[in-house]
Parts: structure tokens; sequence; C-alpha cells
């Protein structure tokens, strides 16, 4: 073999493996970008799942405290009187 067909095929040779490693490189990147993804949806649907919880116990509470309360409605008392104009 000529002296240039050994550079081209050490070249080529070089180059394929390069693009190989490189390849392999970017998988692995993607690979844990998209799992970094899966953990932060599944923290997402963690709080929304502690959030509808709290939301849920508000609710109760605030059944619970109209239980104990009256309720009425003022507005009708307050236009029955008139305050008097200055």
């Amino acid at each position: 073999m000529s002296r240039a067909s050994k550079l081209t095929l050490a070249g080529t040779s070089l180059f394929a493996v390069g693009t190989v490693i490189m390849v392999h490189f970017q998988q692995k990147m993607e690979k844990e970008a998209m799992h970094q993804g899966v953990i932060r949806d599944m923290e997402q649907q963690r709080i929304k799942k502690e959030r509808q919880l709290d939301f849920e116990m508000q609710k109760v509470l605030e059944e619970e405290y109209k239980k104990g309360q009256t309720v009425r409605d003022t507005t009708a008392e307050m236009e029955t009187k008139q305050l008097p104009d200055r």
C-alpha cells in the first residue's frame, strides 16, 4: 500500500471511531435528559396530589365551620334601613 492510501485509511478510520464515540456520548446525554424529565414529572404529580389533599382538607374544615355558624343575609336589612343624608 502506498503512503497516501495508508493515511487515507487511518484518517477515515479515526473519523469513523470519533463519530461512533460522539454518537454514543450524545445518546447517553439524551437518555439522562429524558430521565430527568421523568423525575421532574413525578415531582410535579406529587406536588399536585399534596395540593389536592390540602384543598380537600380545607373544604372539610369549611363545611365544619359553616355547621357551627349561623349566616344570614344582611344586604336586605341594609336596603330597608336608609342612611340619613349628610
